[in-house]
């Protein structure tokens, strides 16, 4: 059986088909709600799911590879097989998806002579033995073998980046070489700079839009004619930034888009179906006038909202969807349980300064390097150097910091650097993050905390270290630093018996749970950090919003549970409450 394509249509194995496909990234929602997510798009009349692949973390370090549990695409891909679902599969290696560094691993930075995403051989070369890795598990799944995958992408949105139709060349090479024989296509906006950037002749080209599909296939005139059209991302909601509002999209708007879809014969994919959630420290950003993160959730306003829940966008599409292709209106799967557990007290704690011998790694440097330098992919670093001499009045600048920063002086904070905040006239003047000390004593520790908040995943900004680079008194460059990496991969080796003065914090509580329903962390009263239960990262929170509660997966519960709070600033009352209630602001 294959895919192909004649006198304008799709035609799977001779016969007429349309592509109605919806994205689920199996990365964003845990292995045991697969299975239910991919039951109901199924029974949204839609006939395929599409994933992207995360390189970042299916290889965490050059040359360790790791696709089991959360990771295991080859089950994911199985299970829509055994549901009667086809896949598109969007290997990358570049995938954007408001995804840290779009999906590219974080140790590519290290090496500050690699060019991203073109035709540097190095770059290739790392590309080339990832693709060998994943497509020796994946090509046995093609459609041409018995399996459920109809097609697969080259590269990602490429020609809003750049134009090296080489390096697309060798990308597609790269696939075939390692046996991909199905459909092969890219994937664009509708600005004919894009398509000629991101297209290769002979490769089938669709097209990513939310809004005007009745004229955004003219896009296409004179490029490519005579061929089946296909939206590869229609938006059927957007992502939200911290500090900004909540997106939403009317269903109405969303099915008046697939009607002139219907009216021209064309294939769509819902993106997304099912977003899911950004778990630990997976989100990314975007940076245009300024540098901005993504929320923790990746609800998206999609058809089933972030925890698998039905919305009136679901049942608007269904009714269409099915009704066009004549689909009996079947029982659906249940909702998902939901279970309100109440406030629970974090009655331990233990500070974040007083358990780096435990939870991070030294290093010594002459100068401050990022984060990618030192091996780390996510998380903290700090950094540390002693000032001898009395310097009296004295400006301390920041060097590259991308995201947020506290600085301490002798042990206490005396500031915080946020560069999602507007520039002022100051720090455009200085083109640095700098503030005032007066260095009256004869030794003086400066201390750096810098959180990174995501990598930058679109656009000019992509290389996008984490940490410093340097830390200027004055014109002077400070030298000699102690610095610790803190991935917070390791928080089951904090000592509790440690007492803590101030934030950063640690905060732990227990609280039972009397089944494996679904509930929601609220933290009314605590400024920014991190939440892990049972010792499972649930991502970032933040106090300016829009997202109020993280999403706690039923999948994660037991019957005795631990909740831990890395509360880095400041909390009114030590308790969450654990909720019923999914709030995004």
């Amino acid at each position: 059986m294959t895919l192909t394509m004649d006198n304008g249509m799709f035609l799977l194995d001779g016969k007429p088909f349309q592509i109605y496909s919806g994205a689920i990234h199996y990365f964003r929602v845990l292995p045991e709600y697969w299975r239910d997510r991919l039951l109901k798009l199924k029974a949204a009349g839609f006939n395929t799911v599409e994933t992207y692949v995360c390189w970042n973390l299916h290889e965490p370090k050059k040359g360790e590879y790791d696709f089991s549990d959360r990771l295991d695409l080859v089950r994911f891909i199985e299970t829509a097989k055994e549901l009667g679902l086809f896949v598109i599969l969007r290997p990358g290696p570049y995938i954007c998806a408001e995804w840290d560094f779009g999906g590219l691993p974080a140790w590519l930075l290290r090496d500050r002579n690699l060019r991203l995403r073109c035709g540097d051989p190095s770059f290739l070369q790392h590309v080339s033995d990832f693709y060998a890795k994943l497509l020796h598990l994946i090509t046995p799944l093609q459609i041409t073998h018995g399996g459920n995958i109809i097609a697969m992408q080259v590269e990602n949105e490429y020609g809003s980046y750049g134009n090296d139709t080489g390096y697309l060349e060798r990308i597609r090479s790269i696939l075939t070489e390692n046996g991909v024989d199905v459909l092969l296509f890219t994937a664009d906006g509708t600005q004919k700079s894009m398509i000629h950037g991101g297209g290769l002749p002979g490769v089938y080209k669709t097209l990513n839009f939310g809004s005007r599909a009745e004229k955004a296939f003219h896009a296409l005139d004179g490029i490519q004619e005579h061929m089946p059209k296909m939206c590869m991302e229609f938006w059927c909601g957007w992502f939200d930034h911290w500090g900004g509002k909540h997106h939403t999209r009317s269903y109405r708007g969303v099915l008046q888009e697939m009607e002139h879809f219907f009216a021209q014969d064309a294939g769509f994919n819902f993106y997304m179906f099912h977003g899911g959630t950004n778990f630990g420290f997976t989100a990314g950003a975007n940076h245009y006038l300024r540098y901005s993160p993504t929320i923790t959730s990746y609800d998206y306003c999609a058809p089933l909202n972030e925890y698998g829940g039905y919305t009136p966008q679901y049942h608007a599409v269904r009714k269409l969807l099915c009704e066009k292709q004549g689909i009996p209106l079947g029982e659906l799967p249940p909702e998902p349980k939901l279970q309100n557990i109440g406030r629970v007290a974090l009655s331990e704690r233990t500070g974040l300064f007083e358990n780096m011998d435990l939870i991070g790694e030294q290093h010594r440097s002459p100068l401050p390097e990022s984060m990618e330098y030192y091996g780390q992919n996510f998380g903290l670093i700090y950094y540390k150097t002693i000032v001898h001499g009395a310097y009296g009045m004295a400006s301390l600048m920041l060097k590259e910091l991308h995201d947020r920063a506290y600085v301490y002086i002798d042990g206490k904070l005396k500031k915080t650097f946020d560069v999602t905040k507007p520039e002022g006239f100051i720090k455009k003047i200085m083109k640095k993050d700098g503030m005032l000390l007066n260095l009256d004593r004869p030794q003086t520790e400066i201390g750096v905390l810098v959180e990174a908040m995501g990598r930058v995943n679109y656009g000019d900004h992509l290389t996008d270290r984490k940490g410093i680079s340097g830390v200027n008194l004055n014109l002077q460059a400070l030298m000699d630093f102690e610095v610790t990496t803190l991935p917070l991969d390791n928080v089951e080796k904090l000592d509790f018996s440690r007492s803590a003065e101030q934030y950063p914090m640690f905060l732990k509580g227990c609280f039972r749970a009397n089944s494996k329903a679904d509930c929601f962390v609220r933290l009314d009263g605590f400024r920014k950090g991190v939440v892990f239960v049972n010792g499972f990262n649930l991502g970032r929170y933040w106090k300016k919003g829009p997202q109020k509660t993280l999403y706690l997966p039923g999948a994660l519960l037991k019957e005795e549970n631990e909740i831990m709070v890395l509360e880095l600033e400041a909390c009114k009352t030590p308790a969450v409450l654990i909720t019923d209630r999914h709030d995004l602001g």
